[in-house]
């Protein structure tokens, strides 16, 4: 499923789904637990140079508990604004996930101008499979259902973002197994412990934030190719504040317009 609007990655209830080996890490590198709320909405804008294009809304919607595990749900709405010329986007990306951040249910929604195209992916690990249903809205829509086999966990378009945040903070590179467009990719993520000093326009100080980058080799859901960097805040929340990356019109920025979380502020940097 193959996007030309090009954005990339980027919540609290104390998460029992941390595993030992994450607690381990966390401490030895005094790092808070992160954790996910059911109602969290982050806004974000998006900017090509000095022109903003649209926006994005994350918000995480259910948590399921399947034997004593957490699963939660989010979506992602993406919407170009109507005073952009030749452009009109309007996307809605859905995940389920795993306790452990990867996909357990995926589904991505595009309008077009007089049809909606729809692909979801069920992802079955016991019987090392995944099922793919495809199907648009107009008159001569097709439908396709058909499974692949996988032999490892994956995480989709959407639930790559929340790995990130659970991850962030550490020092490690990982290869995250992703299926994007029906097939089986690789996302590289370089997590750094550093911290830096990030400005956005709705906070009037520098945010703490930690510091990651990464690159893929295929085009995300969202259009990303190439290379990124992101900066999430230095706490339990790890929201994503700022993002640069290459896209097929070149590069972009996104940047934390507003929220809706309880209790949270964004962290004040401290030289």
């Amino acid at each position: 499923m193959k996007n030309y609007f090009l954005i990339f990655l980027f919540i609290p209830f104390a998460f029992s789904g941390n595993s030992p080996k994450q607690q381990e890490i966390q401490k030895k590198n005094k790092l808070a637990p992160k954790s996910i709320l059911v109602g969290e909405e982050l806004t974000y804008v998006v900017k090509y140079s000095v022109m903003r294009l649209g926006e994005i809304k994350i918000k995480v919607t259910d948590k399921t508990v399947i034997d004593g595990k957490n699963y939660y749900s989010a979506v992602i709405s993406i919407n170009s604004y109507p005073s952009v010329p030749f452009v009109s986007l309007h996307q809605v990306y859905k995940t389920k996930m795993t306790p452990d951040y990867y996909s357990d249910y995926f589904k991505g929604s595009i309008k077009h101008d007089d049809y909606k195209a729809i692909t979801e992916y069920f992802f079955d690990y016991d019987n090392k499979q995944v099922r793919i249903r495809k199907s648009r809205t107009d008159s001569a829509g097709y439908k396709i259902d058909s499974t692949t086999t996988v032999n490892k966990k994956y995480v989709d378009g959407l639930s790559i973002l929340f790995y990130a945040m659970m991850n962030v903070g550490q020092n490690k590179n990982d290869k995250v197994p992703t299926f994007i467009n029906e097939k089986k990719e690789i996302t590289e993520i370089n997590f750094k412990n550093t911290t830096e000093d990030i400005s956005i326009d709705p906070v009037d100080y520098d945010i703490d934030c930690v510091y990651l980058s990464g690159e893929v080799h295929f085009i995300s859901i969202f259009g990303l190719t190439g290379e990124f960097e992101g900066w999430f805040s230095n706490d339990f929340a790890a929201i994503p504040i700022k993002a640069k990356m290459k896209v097929l019109i070149g590069n972009i920025t996104l940047e934390l317009e507003s929220w809706k979380m309880a209790g949270w502020t964004p962290p004040k940097y401290k030289d």
